[in-house]
């Protein structure tokens, strides 16, 4: 799942429910607790067109409505931001989204989880070349370091919860550059300190640039990371919702492998559905309220 800043989720969130917040609350009277459906709106935070989500995700979305005997449909999200609202107004039932956005449907939309998937050996590292001196997290301070993007789980958030534990700190302890999968370039042509990347990313993005890990040595693992994960509208009964998360854990062996076929959810090959533990997710929300964006969660 790609990440983006809360600050810019809080305004986005913030708009788009200006025009339709007013509307939902004079009908919230009129709301029930949907106990049957006859089928579920399905949307992916991170894919934001029809076309993406079918070549992505219509064998997953067709494998999940035969297991769960419930019509599942596409809506297309405009942005990274644009299902909290959708999810809030009634217009989605089930979502697919990474961390940092499970945050903000669970806080501004009450998102009740399903289920996530576990990664193994899904880690944040962070590296230094062969030759550098650094031998330690700590002796990053003052210096740069090449992350992915902003709000990437294990390009950003972790890099930075690493580097906190070991005492330094984001806002001013050392420099940030968001250079994506060029970050090991930049390191290895000594334009920065440190790179902070995937663990199970890393080797592919050697062989891509046509570089060996004898070239650089990892100072610093994360724990295994949060996952990306399954959410459902609180609207929904909750015994339709325990009814959906069993079938999805009882059916996952056909699931993922739905969902493997598409060659942008290769990431999850090895993964499994696991129950989801909320605070699993607090490393995230620690990071935020550190860099001042926590009240956002």
């Amino acid at each position: 799942m790609k990440r983006r800043s809360l600050l810019l989720y809080s305004l986005m969130f913030s708009f788009g429910c200006s025009t339709g917040m007013n509307s939902a609350n004079h009908k919230s009277h009129e709301r029930v607790a949907k106990t049957a459906v006859d089928r579920l709106k399905f949307a992916v935070t991170d894919v934001s067109g029809l076309e993406d989500l079918q070549r992505d995700f219509e064998t997953f979305r067709t494998t999940l409505s035969s297991e769960l005997g419930i019509r599942i449909e596409f809506f297309p999200v405009a942005n990274y931001t644009a299902a909290a609202p959708a999810m809030l107004l009634g217009k989605i039932d089930i979502v697919f989204a990474g961390p940092s956005e499970y945050l903000i449907l669970k806080n501004r939309a009450k998102a009740i989880p399903l289920v996530a998937i576990q990664r193994k050996q899904y880690h944040s590292i962070i590296l230094v070349r062969t030759d550098s001196n650094i031998q330690s997290l700590s002796q990053l301070k003052g210096k740069t370091i090449a992350m992915r993007k902003v709000g990437s789980t294990s390009g950003h958030i972790a890099p930075i919860k690493l580097l906190m534990d070991a005492g330094l700190d984001p806002n001013k302890d050392y420099k940030i550059v968001m250079l994506d999968d060029k970050g090991v370039l930049a390191l290895h042509q000594k334009e920065v300190d440190a790179w902070a990347t995937a663990s199970d990313r890393y080797k592919n993005i050697l062989d891509t640039v046509g570089l060996s890990a004898n070239n650089f040595r990892i100072i610093g693992t994360s724990p295994l990371l949060p996952s990306d994960l399954f959410v459902v509208s609180n609207q929904l009964a909750s015994d339709l919702v325990e009814d959906i998360k069993n079938k999805m854990l009882k059916n996952q062996n056909k699931l993922l492998s739905s969902l493997l076929l598409a060659k942008a959810n290769q990431k999850y090959l090895g993964g499994n559905f696991v129950t989801v533990e909320d605070s699993q997710y607090n490393m995230i929300r620690e990071v935020y309220q550190k860099i001042g964006q926590g009240e956002f969660l």
